[in-house]
């Protein structure tokens, strides 16, 4: 009897230590839309507005350091929070146009510091130091490009140290030496969950050391903190959610940060057709917020890595922006030419406030390609507005109804004989719902 009461007295102490302790992605995501304080899209995040933001973290009494300078001597900076000794590593922006955590991380952090009388929060406090680089590479931010002013890849630079930013970032890990890197990523729009048209909006890595795949305690532990991510993140984009090629890299930062002692986990962000990005920086919120929070309630050690190693790959090319099947496309320089085709468009990658081009991706027959957005142009005559419909030109189509008589030839096409329907930069300026929507 005696042992029977201490059993339900343990019992009911784990369960509201758990209950104090535990929290759900639900809660992340709610958490994140009341309180976020990054208010820009993270694509026009410049130098400055991270300075801004950093400047809001120092207000709050977080711990923000300038410590280093990019080549065009821009600062970079790293923010901590907490004073446990399991020490976490996290940075973004290497590649100046993958924008999408350096606004998750700054929440972040201002999330655990406004709310750290919390039991929970206070648990993740002591139980780990946190120290994030968000924006490794301003000089890249600052034109929305990949590589940083040297023309280099910094995530390619971590055995040269050509860049002053890939001398830094080794330079914070060696001098440091955490146990866990979090390397925050975007990928390609159009990047796949598997082979289905699905796009890949989260993909997780959990990265090996060395060729041969070797696991380790940090990697096992790292797999299954991918999977309570991965749980976590089905709540709100299932189907969604990949795993990243696990190819060694001898060059790339994260194969050496887990090389180097620092197990890794890469986090690459794509997109979400109907979702802005402020919604996948909710996405990364959320996403690091689990991690934290199993890492400091020991939770991690409860979930499958299956559910991780399991994911579908990362893949491509069955995916396009924009689909016009069956259209009768129209060669102004032949009209005696007219050939029945599928379009397929793709939008360039530029910031939220700017205009990004449309470009022909494919021209033929495209059975095997889906589009985010599929139209029956079958009862169109297609033209491009310049002239030529091949791949590489943009995507600027006037639509004439096949029953109508047009003179294909006319220097003065629109204005003589008013297109039906006309799409333009992405969207439809004349004619919308008149071609039917697939």
């Amino acid at each position: 009897m005696i042992m029977r009461q201490l059993f339900l007295i343990v019992l009911v102490v784990f369960v509201s230590l758990m209950n104090t302790y535990s929290q759900t992605a639900e809660k992340f995501a709610s958490a994140w839309d009341k309180e976020h304080i990054s208010t820009i899209f993270p694509s026009d995040v410049r130098h400055a507005d991270i300075k801004k933001y950093l400047d809001s973290l120092r207000k709050l009494g977080i711990k923000v350091d300038q410590v280093g300078i990019s080549n065009a001597v821009r600062e970079i900076y790293q923010v901590e929070w907490g004073k446990g000794p399991l020490k976490v590593f996290m940075w973004s922006q290497m590649h100046g146009d993958e924008p999408t955590a350096t606004s998750s991380l700054i929440d972040m952090f201002a999330f655990l510091q406004k709310n750290r009388d919390k039991d929970w929060v206070k648990k993740i406090g002591e139980t780990m130091t946190i120290r994030g680089v968000p924006m490794l590479n301003p000089d890249g931010a600052e034109l929305y490009q990949r590589r940083n002013l040297q023309g280099i890849d910094i995530n390619r630079d971590a055995l040269d140290l050509k860049t002053p930013e890939a001398r830094l970032l080794k330079q914070l890990r060696d001098d440091w030496n955490p146990s866990i890197g979090f390397n925050l990523h975007n990928q390609g729009a159009l990047t796949t969950a598997g082979r289905a048209p699905s796009q890949a909006s989260i993909s997780l890595l959990v990265v090996y050391g060395d060729e041969e795949k070797t696991t380790s305690y940090g990697h096992e532990r790292n797999q299954r903190i991918a999977s309570g991510i991965v749980n976590g993140l089905q709540k709100f984009i299932p189907g969604h959610i990949a795993r990243y090629s696990d190819e060694w890299t001898a060059t790339a930062f994260g194969d050496n940060f887990s090389a180097w002692g620092t197990p890794t986990i890469l986090i690459e962000t794509g997109a979400l057709h109907g979702k802005d990005e402020m919604y996948l920086v909710k996405m990364n919120f959320i996403a690091l917020m689990t991690a934290l929070q199993s890492l400091a309630t020991g939770s991690e050690r409860t979930h499958d890595p299956n559910i991780y190693i399991n994911l579908p790959e990362n893949s491509s090319g069955v995916l396009t922006d924009f689909m016009f099947r069956r259209a009768n496309v129209v060669t102004v320089t032949d009209v005696t030419s007219i050939s029945v085709a599928d379009i397929s468009a793709v939008t360039e990658r530029r910031r939220a406030s700017f205009i990004a081009p449309v470009r022909i991706r494919g021209v033929g027959d495209l059975p095997n390609t889906r589009g985010l957005e599929e139209y029956d142009a079958s009862g169109f005559n297609v033209v491009q507005r310049f002239g030529v419909l091949k791949v590489g030109e943009l995507a600027e189509f006037y639509f004439y109804k096949k029953e109508r008589t047009v003179d294909w030839v006319s220097p003065e096409l629109e204005k003589q004989f008013p297109p039906d329907a006309i799409f333009s930069t992405g969207k439809w300026i004349k004619g919308e719902k008149l071609v039917p929507r697939r």
